[in-house]
């Protein structure tokens, strides 16, 4: 009755809106839909010798589909969401059950000016302040619902403005936080407006947000601020190779447990220690680029950042109105996934430098084909957190400065990396990566029952990867990868083989070893997979162990539990 009663509702918004766009001008652009939609199913099977998770339901669907109509300066859109039941660890936030329309909207866009009313998706700047955004992988949508509407005033001046309640979880629709979000940015390029009065070498950009939100105050013990305010300035310039950017945010005092944990206070504590601070924090990138050479440095810095639109979320998962960008390299090596860094908004200083370069063709490294050579070093520590005197209650609340690291390394990488092509027809390349991780903080790697976490974990990762060209329009990858530890899970190896026949046809097999464990247990975990393409539709097939693990996009992660069965997955798009 509630799907039936929401797609009646939306029909009575989008259909007069589409009528009226037609009937204001016969001669606007042809009217086209568009779309896509896409649907996964999972069977399980009991496994414990894995610790396999076994849902009572033992078959899991959920899928979407995306309808957008447009004609002219008008566009609509609509995405239907079903999860009956939703894969089991998906999301790792609040549950997402049942069938019904996930979002919908109504917007104009003309030259000047665009508006948008429904759901829909911003961001300010880098996001520090600002970022609603959605991955169906990952398990986020944090899209809001309410009214923005931008403006372009004149040549190089942009205005952003907008309000509304977001999405915190999907229970035959959307359940919306407590928070109500509102904001506004301006981004100038001084280039565009500076034009008639002087030229500016390079391209040089400025701007500034302000983001409110209001919610109400239930605590029975404490008084929280109902409004809570953040503020970023930035700016970004580009000259030729070199590009810098730099952004700068302040969150008023804003009490989570996820800004240092000042929620997990004692419950005879007397607010007025100071416990309740405010937040900030700096993320600035400077890089240099050439044809075969590139140098990048970033910057990072963050206390007390968790901006979330509902103050007593549990999960540290949902209801993010900002978004921090993260300083690691998102590694793509099966096994170096493992141990990914999660960014930890209640404080860190982070660093990270990369270099490329390639060594020309002919040359005493280059060879005959060229030699390219990647290195990344990232560490991220601890703030320096100054003690509450007579409270056993350090890191909560307490203001650090920024870029003050103390000794305490929250997670490392070091990796370098030789791509090289050997003939026509082969490609391969070596890596090498060292891994300090600190299991207790991050939460990132995921136990077995059996296996308590076991603070630092020390690692190193080999990997070998080959890339052959069978004959036009069939390819065969590989990859050989092993990660030693003497913490955690122990040691691990993987094999990867990957057949491609284009444009329709690949079939892969993994495998993955876990050994050396003090206990003697081996763990094995094989999948094989088989997919067809043809245009924009895609079908895939697999079966296998699924070990337990971390799947992050963007410094944004959820654990996925071990499990054993068949998965099919169905996208398509028109």
């Amino acid at each position: 009755m509630r799907t039936g009663l929401r797609l009646l509702l939306c029909g009575a918004i989008f259909i007069p809106a589409i009528a009226l766009a037609q009937d204001s001008d016969k001669k606007e652009n042809k009217a086209e839909v568009h779309g896509n939609f896409s649907m996964d199913g999972q069977y399980y099977r009991p496994d414990e010798d894995i610790s396999a998770v076994v849902p009572d339901e033992q078959m899991a669907l959920q899928g979407f589909g995306n309808i957008i109509y447009t004609q002219g300066k008008f566009e609509a859109g609509v995405r239907f969401e079903t999860y009956v039941p939703a894969f089991v660890g998906y999301p790792a936030g609040a549950p997402w059950s049942g069938t019904g329309i996930g979002m919908r909207y109504a917007a104009y866009n003309a030259d000047n000016i665009s508006i948008t009313v429904g759901n829909f998706y911003e961001q300010f700047g880098s996001g520090m302040v600002l970022r609603t955004w959605e991955d169906r992988g990952l398990g986020v949508d944090y899209a809001l619902d309410g009214l923005r509407v931008v403006a372009r005033p004149k040549r190089g001046v942009t205005i952003k403005g907008l309000y509304g309640k977001q999405r915190r979880s999907f229970n035959g629709g959307i359940v919306y936080s407590n928070g109500l979000v509102r904001g506004l940015d301006l981004e100038i390029n001084l280039n565009d407006v500076l034009d008639s009065v002087f030229t500016i070498p390079g391209q040089l950009t400025i701007g500034g947000s302000f983001v409110s939100k209001f919610e109400s105050d239930r605590d029975p013990i404490y008084s929280f601020p109902e409004n809570v305010d953040a503020a970023s300035v930035r700016f970004g310039y580009i000259l030729g190779g070199f590009t810098a950017n730099a952004e700068y945010a302040r969150i008023g005092v804003n009490p989570t447990r996820f800004n240092s944990g000042i929620l997990d206070i004692p419950a005879n504590l007397d607010p007025s220690v100071g416990l309740f601070q405010y937040g900030q924090g700096v993320n600035a990138n400077v890089g240099y680029s050439r044809r075969g050479l590139g140098i990048g440095l970033t910057a990072n810095s963050l206390s007390n950042m968790a901006f979330q639109s509902e103050r007593d979320e549990l999960t540290g998962f949902d209801s993010w109105i900002n978004f921090l960008p993260p300083t690691s390299v998102l590694q793509t090596a099966l096994l170096a996934q493992f141990y990914p860094y999660a960014t930890q908004p209640n404080g860190e200083v982070a660093l990270r430098a990369d270099f490329f370069y390639t060594f020309k063709k002919k040359s005493a490294l280059g060879g005959k084909y060229g030699t390219k050579l990647d290195i990344s070093f990232t560490q991220v520590n601890a703030p320096d957190y100054p003690l509450v005197d007579d409270f056993d209650i350090n890191r909560r609340g307490i203001q650090p400065a920024l870029f003050r690291p103390s000794d305490q390394v929250y997670y490392s990488d070091f990796t370098a990396k030789i791509t090289k092509k050997i003939s026509p027809k082969f490609k391969g390349s070596l890596m090498y990566m060292n891994i300090v991780y600190d299991n207790d903080v991050i939460q990132g790697a995921y136990d077995y029952d059996d296996v308590p976490s076991s603070g630092t974990v020390y690692g190193n990762l080999y990997m070998a990867e080959g890339n052959w060209t069978i004959k036009r329009g069939h390819n065969l990858r590989f990859e050989l990868q092993v990660l030693t530890t003497d913490q955690h899970l122990q040691d691990w190896a993987a094999v990867i083989v990957e057949y491609t026949a284009s444009p329709h046809w690949f079939v892969s097999a993994i495998n993955q070893y876990n050994y050396g464990n003090a206990d003697g247990r081996f763990y094995n975990f094989p999948v094989l997979a088989t997919g067809y393409i043809k245009d924009s539709h895609r079908i895939m097939l697999s079966y296998g162990r699924q070990r337990a693990g971390v799947f992050c996009v963007g410094g944004v992660c959820r654990v996925v539990p071990a499990s054993n069965g068949l998965t099919v997955g169905i996208t398509t798009s028109f």
